[in-house]
């Protein structure tokens, strides 16, 4: 038989001579070769199905398939429907092959069936490639092939990782025209398509108007209530289930757990008769969820106890729980037991080693661990993250830089690091050139811009954000109406304030108290007041922010008897205990209005220490009304708590003078000289002092008379030593002890003397003295230079 005349001439010519696609020129070469190779060796080459299977369970490389297929189109055996449908199946499931050749053996086989289009159709949806799914529904559909109970379950497969709910309600009404409406694979599949879409109402009919149910179906419907949450509904599916199947359990308990029904969830999983590796995980995540992280780690040991195997899964929720606890020894222990079973290849584990090691503050782990080349786009953000979280913002900063690909989350977290560190400048700047970019910010990066111009106090920038935020269409949420009432309150803008939070929908205990500050700070206190009182009629408690607040406002307003009642409120009627803040306006309160005795009564029967500006406030008080007793006490405090504070230092000076105390205001101005000028002091006649030793030991080149052949730092070292006087005598220049001569002698003899820090705080007011003209050069090379004594201790 001669090969022109044979069925498989336009194949070979058409794979062989002019080719397809370029990306798929290596496959055709080689099937081109295999069958002229198959045609040279045995032009008449049979096979059957036998055969066939055998070859297929033996093939293990691609050329062997490509030998197989030549086989089959030579003996034309590719024309046997169920041949080719078993060559089409495993050259599906051969992952070296690409599907576009599994096409084209299918527009090779003449009398293809609906099982050779499911075989293809089911390929495109495993493989992540759903678009090209529902093309092939409709030529299926145009080659007048009926498709069966499989077919519609993989298109609706399709619609679910699409979320086309549009096609997807298409393939119901195709369904429901071949009449396959009651099978439950089809069913399943249908409601499951509803609960993926967000069409819950539908998925719910299909469920209630079916006549029989099972297992998978009971489980479809259940996944869809806990997919959004709903604990009640759930419970109740949950509860009328005829069999409850470890997947229902799995998915009860993770619904519990983000619902932080913590001991529903434990419950359910002690009764669980059946438990596998996704219920210990579930638990697991439940625990690390919920911050009981102790509690996750004792299971994760009682999992390991009762030989459950261990997954990726379960090891990123245990290390998240080693890196909240800072529990090095356990997180390094997982690290180990990662590394024994093999699994530390895995990302998502890379990822939550590297959060674990910056957790630590451990930043070589970290780094070593990122430096390995197992890091994605999550792994870049986790680095920034761990390096703002421990200081180092210029790291962060190079990192950012370096990053091959920047995401939302990129920005968002640098421009947050910066503003979170006092960074406020460099938070607008990164902000600038995010727009540049054209990357759309999200709520969180307008938050810590708007925070950053509060910080500069830039009301202009801040306006410009505001004005983004209208025009970008951004909702004004909870967080941002917040931030943006805050800003203007601190810029002055309280009108601006006012307004945006009368046209917020949803007000927390947050936004009340930027309001109530905001009023209080720029001085409307009536107002503050008022929105205090609006606040407690809306049924939002107070915290001790508001009381601030609400303090702050009676401080400007002068209202002792308000202030008295909303202070005593906290702990009587809010149960809230008051701190240093709530104290020190009340003193400053009381101080204003010239009650210092009942300022100075509440500071001595404060539950806690009073700081600094508790006692800043009665001193500025006393200045103020010049109270003179109270002052000087409350003054000399502060300068013994701060003695580097010049400002308390002012205040009792001023209070002195004001009452002609003109002698305890010198006493505290020469103090405060003292305390500028002795260190300059000190550090002068010390490096005169080291001059004069150093000239000393090179000058002098002989010691008592005789040679020496010591170095200059060991003739220096003997020089003083025998300069120095003894406690109880005195020596002369040359080391000789002098004779007790009397009163006279030693007085001759008395040297003049430097003012130490003993003698200083023993006499206040010679505290300072003006420092001797230094001499400049010794008076005789032969005997040395005359170095002033320290004086007897």
């Amino acid at each position: 038989m001669r090969i022109s005349s044979m069925p498989f001439l336009d194949f070979l010519n058409r794979i062989s001579l002019k080719g397809v696609q370029r990306s798929y020129t290596m496959e055709r070469k080689l099937v081109s070769s295999s069958l002229k190779s198959v045609i040279a060796r045995n032009p008449r080459v049979s096979i059957n199905l036998s055969i066939l299977e055998e070859r297929l369970w033996k093939c293990q490389k691609l050329k062997d398939f490509f030998q197989i297929h030549a086989q089959m189109t030579v003996s034309g055996f590719i024309n046997d429907s169920f041949a080719a449908s078993r060559l089409l199946s495993f050259c599906t499931g051969f992952h070296f092959l690409a599907l576009d050749y599994s096409r084209q053996l299918l527009n090779q086989i003449e009398n293809s069936n609906t099982f050779s289009w499911n075989t293809i159709m089911r390929a495109y949806v495993r493989r992540n490639v759903p678009q090209c799914c529902l093309p092939l529904y409709r030529l299926m559909l145009k080659c007048d092939l009926v498709p069966d109970n499989y077919s519609h379950p993989i298109v609706l497969q399709a619609c679910s990782l699409r979320f086309c709910v549009v096609e997807g309600e298409q393939i119901h009404s195709h369904i429901l025209k071949f009449g396959l409406c009651l099978d439950l694979y089809v069913l399943n599949t249908l409601i499951n398509m509803y609960s993926v879409c967000g069409h819950l109402k539908d998925a719910r009919f299909l469920f209630d108007e079916s006549p029989v149910l099972d297992s998978v179906t009971w489980n479809s419907i259940l996944a869809a209530y806990v997919q959004i949450g709903d604990v009640d509904e759930s419970v109740y599916i949950f509860n009328n289930m005829p069999e409850q199947n470890t997947i229902a359990s799995n998915s009860m308990i993770a619904l519990f757990g983000r619902s932080k029904l913590v001991e529903d969830a434990r419950k359910l999983f002690d009764e669980m008769t059946s438990k596998d590796t996704v219920s210990w995980t579930a638990m697991i995540s439940c625990y690390e969820q919920n911050e009981m992280f102790r509690e996750a780690l004792k299971l994760f040991t009682l999992m390991r106890v009762c030989g459950i195997q261990i997954d990726e899964v379960v090891m990123v929720s245990v290390l998240s729980a080693c890196a909240s606890l800072e529990a090095t020894k356990e997180g390094e222990a997982m690290h180990g037991l990662i590394i024994r079973i093999g699994i530390q290849t895995y990302l998502s584990l890379m990822n939550s080693l590297i959060h674990m090691y910056l957790s630590y503050r451990n930043i070589n782990a970290a780094e070593l661990l990122f430096d390995l080349g197992y890091s994605d786009q999550i792994s870049w953000n986790i680095m920034i993250s761990g390096y703002l979280k421990c200081g180092f913002v210029d790291k962060a900063r190079h990192s950012f830089d370096s990053m091959p690909r920047k995401d939302l989350v990129s920005w968002s977290t640098m421009i947050s690091g910066y503003a979170q560190h006092g960074h406020s400048s460099d938070t607008l700047a990164l902000f600038h050139e995010m727009q540049i970019r054209g990357v759309r910010p999200d709520e969180t990066t307008l938050v810590s811009v708007l925070s950053a111009c509060t910080n500069l106090f830039a009301l202009e920038q801040g306006k410009w954000v505001h004005a983004y935020i209208r025009k970008q269409a951004f909702q004004i949420n909870l967080f941002l109406g917040t931030t943006l009432v805050d800003m203007y309150m601190k810029c002055g803008c309280t009108k601006t304030a006012l307004e945006i939070f009368d046209e917020m929908e949803e007000k927390s205990i947050s936004t009340w108290n930027a309001l109530i500050l905001g009023l209080a700070m720029n001085g409307f206190f009536k107002e503050a007041l008022e929105k205090f009182s609006n606040m407690e009629r809306c049924g939002v408690l107070p915290n001790e922010t508001t009381f601030v607040g609400v303090l702050g406002a009676c401080r400007h307003g002068g209202l002792v008897d308000k202030g008295w009642e909303y202070f005593n409120s906290m702990k009587h009627i809010y149960n809230l205990e008051p701190n240093i803040k709530h104290y020190g306006c009340m003193v400053d309160l009381l101080g204003r209005a010239g009650l210092l005795n009942d300022a100075k009564k509440l500071i001595k029967d404060m539950p806690i220490a009073p700081d600094v500006s508790t006692w800043g406030a009665l001193l500025g008080a006393c200045k103020k009304h010049g109270n003179t007793d109270i002052g000087e006490g409350v003054g000399r405090k502060l300068i013994e708590f701060e003695p580097q504070h010049d400002g308390f230092h002012i205040l009792l000076s001023n209070i002195y003078a004001s009452k002609g105390k003109w002698d305890n205001q010198m006493e505290v101005c020469w103090n405060d000289v003292a305390r500028w000028m002795w260190p300059l002091f000190t550090e002068e006649w010390g490096t005169w002092r080291r001059i004069q030793a150093s000239k000393t030991t090179e000058i002098t080149p002989t010691l008592h008379g005789k040679q020496t052949s010591q170095g200059p730092e060991e003739a220096a070292i003997e020089t003083k030593e025998a300069r120095i006087e003894p406690r109880h005598g005195k020596t002369t220049q040359h080391g000789k002890p002098a004779a007790n001569h009397g009163n006279q002698g030693a007085k001759a003899r008395k040297q003049p003397t430097v003012d130490t820090k003993e003698s200083r705080h023993r006499n206040p007011r010679a505290s300072y003295r003006k420092p001797r003209r230094k001499p400049c050069e010794p008076r005789s090379q032969d005997t040395g230079t005359q170095e002033p004594s320290t004086g007897n201790e």
